[in-house]
């Protein structure tokens, strides 16, 4: 397919400015917000004693953050095709310095959990810059690009968690968030002065009501099921959040199919290879949070245990690190497989490769360098994965929806990053062994998690199985632009 079709054409008929220098610092601003994510596990176990406040609060402190990126990401992605997409990235990673200072100047809860919900709100940062990508380079630069953008979602957190680790350990809790101002500053003047804007714009007016609507159903979905544990499953309260999301869902998805210009263009999200692409994000970001969940519990608990390593956090974070380094090298070579076979190809090898990687934890375990060799083969998996999604996507919508497809993918990985912590978290809560006196998770209730995460990613090869042969991977197809819905404008020149 023509590279005319996936931007706007150049009247001057030069190169897109300085590809490398988009792609890096927007690269570095997708691990900067990914960071994010990560920050304050080091001190989520000490949060009661530094702000005074009982554990069942202070862990709003991690909550804020899931539910404000949830909600922010597909309006920022709808905000970005209508108004600029270089323009929402940079108002999102402004709101995300603020919410960086209001955490670093906060010595109660309040504050903290408001700074939380601020640096949440950036999270779409990432399918901004895929899209900004597909706007400004050369189409041989593009799937490396968008997969090495994608990557950065997983870089950044197996890479924050041991620096965040040193830190807490060394210095005062409020440095983290110090040093969280300072990446974010440095990547809001670097997106300013070297990401161009993108001339592709549909313009039209914001769907308020369809936004209040999905963001009331993201609340109340996410936040079901991620206290459903603490409240208890069949409470009133769990179970009236979860059947108000459905309720609201379901009201929501009838007025955006009646809408002129809605939040979500259902009709394509519901094209064949946009649906199985955004199912199986949501089985890979619940397989890929499972081995987070996973990896830090089995080193810290007590070596007598037989199976537990009995390390530091900062263990588990060196251990971790390799990860995210295996995920970067993965996404280029996820590139060159889906230049040369397709993006469903490489999916589905990400899928197989994940599925590999739990079965073969289950087996081993036992020893720190087998979490290593297990956490680099999922990540190379994960790897693969994440750099054929956005590829698939971007080549089923037409340029003018390419922010708002790939953030309402990305919040497909979100939801299954929530499912998959609420379900590994029942599993390791239920099957217990008793230790002393202390009840910790049996070694049968790791491997479940493990056997599980396997599934999911089987789940995802089922799911990509159903996408349509022949994919492009140059991030346009030539179905994309003809099926443009009729209330979209004309990119302007």
């Amino acid at each position: 397919m023509s590279d005319a079709l996936a931007r706007p054409a150049d009247p001057t008929g030069t190169a897109p400015p300085r590809p490398n220098v988009i792609v890096a610092v927007l690269a570095l601003a997708g691990i900067v917000v990914s960071l994010m994510q990560t920050l304050v596990i080091p001190i989520v176990p000490e949060l009661p004693t530094l702000l005074d406040a009982p554990a069942s609060d202070t862990v709003w402190a991690v909550t804020a953050t899931l539910l404000a990126s949830a909600v922010a990401t597909p309006m920022v992605g709808r905000l970005g095709d209508m108004y600029g997409k270089r323009r929402m990235l940079l108002i999102s990673l402004v709101v995300m310095l603020a919410g960086s200072v209001l955490c670093a100047l906060s010595d109660s809860l309040m504050p903290l959990i408001a700074g939380r919900a601020l640096q949440g709100l950036a999270a779409g940062v990432i399918p901004l810059g895929i899209s900004i990508m597909r706007d400004e380079l050369p189409a041989e630069r593009l799937g490396s690009a968008t997969a090495l953008m994608s990557a950065s979602l997983g870089v950044g957190g197996a890479l924050g968690l041991p620096a965040a680790a040193v830190i807490a350990d060394n210095f005062d809790w409020h440095t983290l968030f110090w040093i969280s101002v300072a990446l974010s500053a440095v990547v809001t003047v670097l997106v300013l002065t070297l990401v161009p804007e993108s001339k592709v714009r549909t313009g039209g007016r914001f769907d308020l009501v369809g936004a209040v609507g999905l963001a009331v159903a993201l609340v109340c979905l996410l936040l079901g099921i991620s206290k459903g544990g603490d409240w208890g499953w069949g409470s009133g309260t769990t179970l009236g959040l979860l059947a108000t999301a459905v309720v609201v869902l379901l009201l929501w998805g009838r007025f955006q199919l009646r809408g002129a210009e809605p939040l979500v263009d259902l009709r394509t999200f519901t094209r064949r290879q946009v649906l199985f692409t955004n199912f199986a994000a949501l089985a890979f970001g619940f397989s890929l949070f499972a081995m987070s969940l996973i990896v830090p519990q089995l080193m810290q608990l007590p070596a007598a245990t037989g199976y537990g390593l009995g390390k530091s956090l900062l263990a588990v974070g060196l251990v971790m690190a390799p990860q995210g380094l295996v995920m970067m090298a993965a996404a280029g070579v996820s590139a060159a497989v889906s230049n040369a076979r397709g993006p469903k190809v490489t999916l589905m090898i990400g899928a197989v490769v994940v599925a590999a990687g739990y079965a073969l934890n289950i087996v081993l375990m036992s020893e720190v360098w087998h979490l290593v060799l297990i956490s680099c083969v999922i990540g190379a998996g994960v790897g693969f994965a994440y750099g054929a999604l956005p590829v698939l996507i971007m080549g089923a919508v037409p340029v003018s929806e390419t922010a708002s497809a790939n953030s309402l993918n990305t919040l497909m990985r979100a939801i299954g990053t929530t499912v998959s912590s609420a379900l590994a978290g029942v599993i390791l809560a239920r099957m217990t062994t008793t230790f002393g006196t202390t009840a910790l998770p049996s070694e049968n209730a790791f491997k479940v998690v493990m056997a599980i995460g396997s599934g999911a990613a089987l789940l995802a090869l089922l799911l990509a199985s159903f996408l349509p042969r022949g994919q492009a991977a140059t991030g346009v197809s030539a179905a994309a632009e003809p099926l443009a819905p009729a209330n979209t404008a004309v990119p302007k020149a």
